[in-house]
């Protein structure tokens, strides 16, 4: 079986790694880099995982930069380019999703379109309604840093099919088993729904955890004003069964790809619907950044020092990571920012220097945030503020 994946980011990359074990793999991306890469048995994106399977798998994986040459004759096509939270659409801009699926259909009308891009709910549906009728949806749930680990050890396969269109379940069925066979795991939950159904899972998982950190968060700023063990009270609450003892670690805030997106864009979605817990969990991440940015104003510091942009342990991803918001706020107030990140090959990230000797940074900074603590700052912990209390994401 051929099939094409656009894109090799996080998702098309784990998405073509997993399927080419077994079936015939072109991987589109607009990165002459990135492509040369996978040619060369290597990625762009930061997953052990990934890395591992390239140097030791047997795989029928090719990237190209030719939509033609990815796209003629496959089976199947996963759309998995990113979509980027709108605020003046108050939507995603799903621009590239569309513009891929339409030369997509022209170039392979009779393959079967997948989009493993987040997009809002009702998407694939309009797209239905349009005359693109070869269009599925399947979301994706995956961590950055372990996205093959979790496509190779799925909680639940989902696949969404339009009003309408039950010819193609045939092919749904077939996509999600093509998921299941590349798993690890074989007792992998499959639910085929409706397309815009498909959407709203994807969309209110996300939301459900964005809320899950935000209610640790909360719990942790009541504990640190009270001067109280933050930690006590996590682990007192979370030998509840019901609660458990996962998703619990305090930061600086959600953020990433998705969790910051996604729950705008279900917000977004609820126009006209009334809600008070959507609202408040978009709301209660920017709350967690005004206390952090104060707590560390109250210190008086001349020069802050900024350890790592990315979101999270094993990640190369800056976008959206919450330490930028806390950045922000303290700039606004005339604190100078020096910044440690060894995966930026600029030296200025939004006016902050980058300082690439960590003992020179630890020398410059009054203080350290780190909303993910390394044992690299052990020498200086008296300077160090985080709010990682069990060491990990």
């Amino acid at each position: 079986m051929k099939i094409a994946v656009a894109g090799l980011g996080y998702v098309g990359m784990s998405l073509a790694v997993l399927l080419s074990q077994r079936h015939n793999v072109y991987a589109l991306d607009i990165s002459e880099e990135r492509v040369r890469l996978v040619n060369e048995g290597k990625t762009a994106v930061e997953d052990n995982e990934i890395e591992r399977y390239l140097a030791e798998k047997t795989l029928n994986l090719t990237a190209t930069t030719i939509a033609a040459e990815a796209f003629s004759h496959a089976d199947f096509i996963i759309v998995s380019t990113p979509t980027d939270y709108d605020p003046k659409l108050n939507n995603f801009n799903t621009s590239t999703v569309e513009s891929v699926i339409k030369q997509a259909s022209e170039i392979a009308p009779e393959a079967v379109v997948i989009i493993k891009s987040t997009v809002p709910v009702g998407f694939t549906e309009t797209l239905n309604e349009q005359g693109y009728k070869q269009v599925l949806f399947s979301p994706e749930f995956l961590r950055e840093g372990q996205a093959l680990y979790d496509n190779l050890n799925p909680s639940r396969i989902v696949v969404g099919i339009p009003t309408g269109q039950e010819t193609l379940r045939k092919a749904a069925e077939e996509f999600a088993n093509l998921l299941k066979q590349g798993a690890l795991s074989e007792d992998v939950p499959i639910l085929i729904t409706g397309s815009t159904e498909a959407e709203a899972i994807k969309l209110f998982a996300n939301t459900y955890l964005a809320m899950r950190v935000s209610f640790f968060n909360e719990l942790d700023s009541y504990a640190e004003i009270r001067n109280l063990d933050t930690k006590q009270i996590i682990e007192g609450v979370g030998l509840d069964p019901r609660i458990g003892s996962h998703y619990n670690n305090p930061s600086f805030g959600y953020g990433g790809y998705c969790l910051p997106k996604d729950t705008k864009q279900l917000l977004a979605n609820y126009k006209n619907v009334p809600n008070n817990i959507i609202a408040a969990i978009v709301d209660a991440n920017t709350t967690r950044k005004d206390f952090i940015a104060e707590r560390i104003l109250e210190q008086n510091p001349k020069t802050v020092g900024i350890y790592r942009l990315t979101m999270k342990t094993g990640s190369d991803n800056f976008r959206q990571s919450s330490v930028q918001g806390i950045m922000k706020r303290i700039k606004a107030k005339g604190v100078e920012i020096v910044i440690y990140e060894p995966a930026h090959k600029e030296d200025w990230f939004f006016n902050s220097q980058i300082i690439r000797d960590l003992d020179v940074f630890k020398q410059t900074a009054d203080v350290i945030l780190a909303n993910r603590y390394n044992d690299n700052l052990a020498d200086v912990i008296d300077k160090v503020y985080t709010r990682d209390l069990y060491f990990r994401d």
